[in-house]
């Protein structure tokens, strides 16, 4: 079995000294500044305490702000009774919000951390009346929290549920890096010639994918090992281990974006700490 390495070519090409400047002058309006004048980043809310509509939606755990752009634009969103489709349009205080015909009200931040069993979907409900997360949290909030992510439902572990929609953004960029580590228990045990394989990476269907750390767990038993992955890309784990025929018997999610299951009981939950919140916004986590 081959297996295909990514191969990155870097390649260098000069630059004038106008293509220069105008990099540099566009570095400014990235990041939000301009020569000798700060500009208001879109995404702040303004000195008049408006704030826009997808934000609006997105802190009241109604969902992602990309998500938000979605149902403004389908009309299901109105702003003291008007129908609201235009992208940017602004919320100032005192005006009624309407999802679906339902006032929204600005709700407290809340975050849970739960230890996922067997057996449980990561949606809100589901059309086959399969359990879902949020039976296994209830009462514990009165707010309306969504899952971060998903986990398959044969798949354990920490997951997390807030309806922080600012922070569910950031956590599922494709961009956020964020680590995750996953202990696997395979049908046989798997030699190091595969271990490296994986670390090196394999070419499947949807593209180029890697294990950024694997080890054993049990210096005996060599079917079980602990993975550590950046990518979101669906059912990664388990079918980097297909591509080198292995069957994974068991998928345990451990570490979180700098969140463990330490100390948590399979199908329990806890509130996050101020100082685990402060580190997912900060993005202080591996």
């Amino acid at each position: 079995m081959e297996y295909k390495k990514n191969n990155y070519t870097k390649q260098r090409n000069s630059k004038s000294k106008i293509e220069k400047r105008t990099q540099y002058e566009s570095s400014y309006k990235k990041t939000g500044y301009s020569k000798g004048k700060k500009v208001v980043k879109k995404n702040e809310t303004a000195t008049d305490g408006s704030i826009r509509l997808n934000r609006f939606l997105a802190n009241a755990g109604i969902c992602s702000r990309r998500q938000a752009d979605d149902y403004i634009v389908s009309g299901v969103v109105t702003i003291n009774g008007k129908v609201i489709t235009e992208l940017g349009t602004k919320v100032f205080p005192g005006d009624e919000v309407k999802f679906n015909n339902e006032s929204i009200r600005q709700e407290k931040k809340v975050y849970i951390l739960l230890n996922k069993p067997k057996d449980y979907i990561t949606t809100a409900s589901d059309e086959k009346g399969r359990k879902t997360v949020l039976e296994l949290i209830r009462g514990a909030c009165r707010e309306r929290v969504m899952p971060v992510g998903r986990l398959d439902r044969n798949t354990t572990g920490i997951i997390l549920l807030t309806n922080d929609g600012d922070l569910t953004s950031k956590l599922t960029h494709p961009r956020s890096n964020k680590k995750k580590i996953y202990h696997v228990f395979l049908d046989k045990n798997i030699k190091k010639d595969d271990m490296l394989a994986l670390k090196n990476g394999v070419e499947l269907e949807d593209g180029f994918i890697k294990a950024d750390e694997i080890n054993y767990t049990d210096p005996v038993d060599k079917s079980q090992v602990g993975v550590e992955v950046h990518s979101g890309q669906n059912r990664l784990v388990r079918r980097m281990f297909e591509y080198l025929e292995y069957k994974v018997i068991r998928l345990d999610r451990v570490y979180f974006a700098g969140l463990t299951k330490k100390g948590l009981p399979r199908g329990q939950w806890r509130f996050l700490t101020e100082k685990e919140i402060n580190i997912l916004k900060m993005g202080a986590y591996e």
